[in-house]
Formats: C-alpha cells, structure tokens, sequence
C-alpha cells in the first residue's frame, strides 16, 4: 500500500497532538524552542539519508511510498525526520514536567562515557561500514561536546526520556522494517539486529533525540537570559 509510509509519520504526530491537551507539558507551547530544535535534526539527518540512499546502504520500496520525491527520497522521509523528533521531544518535555526531580543526573556522566566507550569501540571495529560510522561518530561528537564543553545540565532527563521513547521507536522501526519500508545493505552496517532492526539504529536515534533535546534547551536558556 503505498500510504504505509505516510500513515506511520501520520500515527507519530499522535503523541505530541495527545500530550498537547495539557498546555502544561504541550511542546507547541514553546514554538520557538520546538521549531529550531525541530529543524536542525531534519536537516541534518535527512542529509545523512540522502547519502545512504545514494550509495545504496538503505533503499525504500516503491510499493509503501506515496511516490513523490524530493532529492530521490520519499517525501514521506523527509516528514519522518519532524514526526520522530518531535515525537521524543515531546515525551521529553511531558515527563520533565510530570517528574521534575532531576538528582539522579550526578550518574548521568558515568553512563555517557559508558556509551562513549561503546562508540569508540564501534567506530574501530566498523570502520569499512558507512552506516555504523556515521552513526557512532555523529553520536560521539553530540556526546562529547554536551557533557564537557556545554554547560547546560540534561542529560538524566535526555536518557529518561530516550528510554521511554523507545516504545514509539520500536513500534516504528519495526513497522519500516519488517513491512518492509526501508530495507538496509549488509554492506554498510553490522548484521547484527534486534528483530528487524539494525543494532546501530538504536543509536542513530539516541543521536537524533539528543540533537533535538540539546537545541531545544539551548534556544530556551536564550529566550530566558
């Protein structure tokens, strides 16, 4: 059915137009905040998708997309890449308000250079595959940058809501892939999957969210200084 694609991105927006009814945690009330922390993962990751679309590493089926495409991508991608971030900003945002106690954020450096390391480690044994090194190289620069040059304290919040938010994503994910929608190269990524979804995909997200999460709350620390 070539409506799958677009349904999906359809069945994203449910979470931020749900958590919206409350103004108190609604994203939209922050418009300014949302729209740049919205648009610079867009960009960025729809960049990062042009390219492996051209060199083959993913490749979409023409029977789940509606047709219509911009730079040899479905139009449907480059709404994926609003409906996701949005989507995790918005769990973000409900449950800073809902549960704002922010202590546990004196662990929150451990576990990032735990997954530092885990970058480093992917980078070195995956360095012939495109998919993978984007993925952890982009992750490990966010990473890197946010915990010892930025001064703006989130990261417990990120990870708390990164893990809430994995329910969306493997709903999501596990509907592109196993439909399929998108389909991936051996070639450019590691052949290890959870179900229908690459390893690496777990943290192409987390890098996608937390551009998001860090932009949104620097253009609010701005507005607010």
């Amino acid at each position: 059915m070539i409506y799958t694609y677009l349904l999906i991105n359809l069945g994203l927006l449910v979470i931020p137009m749900l958590l919206a009814l409350n103004r108190r945690v609604s994203v939209f009330s922050s418009g300014l905040a949302t729209g740049a922390a919205i648009l610079a993962p867009a960009i960025l990751f729809f960049i990062f998708s042009f390219v492996f679309n051209q060199f083959g590493i993913w490749q979409f089926n023409p029977e789940r997309v509606l047709g219509i495409y911009f730079g040899q991508l479905p139009v449907e991608e480059l709404l994926f890449y609003v409906t996701l971030p949005l989507a995790g900003l918005s769990v973000y945002r409900y449950l800073n308000v809902v549960f704002p106690n922010n202590e546990l954020d004196k662990f929150s450096l451990s576990l990032s250079n735990l997954i530092l390391g885990i970058c480093v480690a992917m980078l070195f044994f995956t360095y012939t595959r495109w998919y993978s090194v984007v993925t952890f190289s982009v992750l490990f620069i966010l990473l890197l940058y946010i915990e010892y040059l930025n001064k703006i304290r989130f990261m417990y919040r990120f990870y708390r809501a990164y893990v809430v938010a994995l329910i969306p994503f493997y709903v999501v994910y596990g509907l592109l892939t196993s439909l399929p929608v998108l389909t991936y190269s051996d070639a450019g990524l590691m052949k290890l999957k959870i179900g229908t979804i690459p390893f690496e995909t777990h943290f192409y997200f987390m890098g996608m969210l937390l551009l998001t999460v860090y932009v949104f709350e620097w253009v609010q620390r701005k507005a607010n200084s």
